[in-house]
């Protein structure tokens, strides 16, 4: 045996398979869990935890979900047997290497030999075969592939059939901007706490690390990035002064404009941006309380307000019923940011595009109708609610808060609050207002509603 020459570094032991086989293979797995097992993208990714090819594998499975109905019907023209016949994780292997192919800048070849080596890690090895076949097939008929797959508006931009048939009824010509605009990567929106870190500040400090940033004319206190980044990199996160949250979110809290001394509900509160921008903007409530139904959820809400010093009673709580620690007609301003389907942040959680059905929405309006009912008993006399959703389905939004007014007759609707800036693009309802993801305003997909009770006679 040759020995190593001295003051020489061991090498490390050579691979099984190429460089990105593995990242390519976590990828597939992630895609499977998604869309096999009707878990969501978060879920799918915890185990990526600690590995340093995290962020590619988040690209690739995030992409992948977000063209999955497109890739899926044509890579399925190419196996010789239908996917309910393969195994879930070839399956879901063969779209996300065709993901890799159609929209990576890498070689298509060798995307092809990355998922024949990632087709053994993922435990389809006896498939390697296939796999390279199929694959190199559809490096030679993508584009005619891809063309017919295109006919259809709902595989062309990639979404659930009853879901485009539902935005088509809601909105018409609106329909397919929308669904483009579901399939464009989000900017990332940042909302600055003013007391803390001005927003000229906050752009001053930004263009110096030789990055660049814009105002949002609408929002006074809102950047939009020009590139992502992480958060431990932006001047003040620690603190709160600055939070990642989409302009349209941030209307919540000067909707509901709470003044000093009042009584607040965040009802649906976690993750809890809404209730910190609540607690920043009117720092000397009288009470602040956050209600969720997932205690560990909740959690994120206390994470919010500690990161932003602020404090708040935190309630695990189902609001479909009112709980005896929280008493009628005790609350100045109630924020009800209702479970939905999420159909107007698609662009930011591909993978609704998988998990939501349209049976689901009937449900959700249901909920949604109890826990407004909940709230609003909550609501002083004299006081205003805020109902909002990141949905743009006419089901959850005015016609649950139209079908609520009908039959509670202490309820009207409210107006705009005077001073706020409207943003472009902003579409009156029967009854409250729409942002719609593509519109002129940038934002995500939101629906606001304002209700206040009248103060009892006599």
């Amino acid at each position: 045996m040759t020995p190593r020459p001295q003051g020489s570094r061991p090498r490390k032991p050579r691979s099984r398979h190429a460089p990105g086989a593995e990242t390519l293979a976590q990828a597939a797995l992630a895609v499977h869990t998604v869309a096999n097992q009707g878990r969501s993208s978060d879920v799918a990714l915890e185990n990526t935890q600690g590995r340093g090819d995290r962020a590619a594998v988040r690209a690739i499975t995030l992409g992948t979900l977000r063209w999955y109905l497109r890739l899926a019907p044509a890579i399925e023209k190419l196996s010789s047997r239908p996917f309910a016949e393969l195994s879930p994780q070839l399956a879901a292997l063969l779209v996300t290497a065709a993901h890799q192919v159609e929209y990576s800048r890498g070689a298509p070849e060798a995307q092809v030999h990355l998922a024949v080596d990632a087709s053994r890690i993922v435990g389809e090895s006896r498939a390697s075969g296939m796999v390279n076949a199929v694959l190199r097939k559809f490096v030679a008929q993508r584009a005619e592939l891809l063309g017919q797959v295109d006919a259809d508006l709902a595989r062309r931009h990639a979404h659930p059939r009853w879901l485009v048939d539902a935005l088509v009824a809601a909105w018409g010509d609106r329909a397919e901007a929308m669904l483009s605009a579901n399939n464009q990567h989000p900017p990332m929106t940042l909302r600055l706490d003013p007391a803390q870190l001005p927003r000229e500040d906050f752009l001053r400090a930004w263009r110096a690390l030789g990055r660049d940033a814009r105002a949002i004319e609408w929002q006074p206190d809102a950047v939009v990035l020009e590139h992502a980044a992480a958060v431990q990199t932006l001047p003040g996160f620690e603190t709160a002064a600055v939070s990642v949250q989409d302009g349209g979110a941030q209307l919540a809290a000067p909707l509901l404009d709470a003044a000093p001394g009042m009584r607040v509900l965040d009802a649906c509160a976690a993750p809890g941006g809404k209730t910190l921008h609540i607690a920043q903007r009117t720092p000397d409530l009288g009470e602040l309380i956050a209600v969720d139904d997932d205690a560990l959820r909740l959690q994120r809400v206390r994470e919010n307000l500690e990161r932003g010093g602020r404090q708040g009673l935190l309630v695990t709580a189902d609001l479909r019923t009112r709980p005896a620690s929280l008493a009628a007609d005790s609350f100045d301003r109630v924020l009800v940011d209702a479970p939905c389907s999420a159909t107007g942040v698609i662009r930011r959680h591909p993978d609704i595009k998988l998990l939501r059905r349209a049976e689901d929405i009937a449900a959700f309006a249901a909920n949604q109708r109890r826990i407004l009912a909940t709230a609003f008993e909550l609501l002083r006399p004299g006081g205003r609610l805020i109902y909002c959703t990141c949905s743009v389905l006419p089901q959850e939004n005015e016609q649950v808060v139209a079908g609520f007014l009908r039959d509670q007759p202490a309820a009207t609707p409210g107006g705009w609050s005077a001073g706020l800036p409207v943003p472009p693009g902003l579409l009156e309802r029967s009854v409250g207002w729409q942002l719609l993801p593509g519109g002129d305003a940038g934002t995500d997909g939101f629906y606001y509603a304002s209700l206040h009770k009248r103060q009892a006679e006599g």
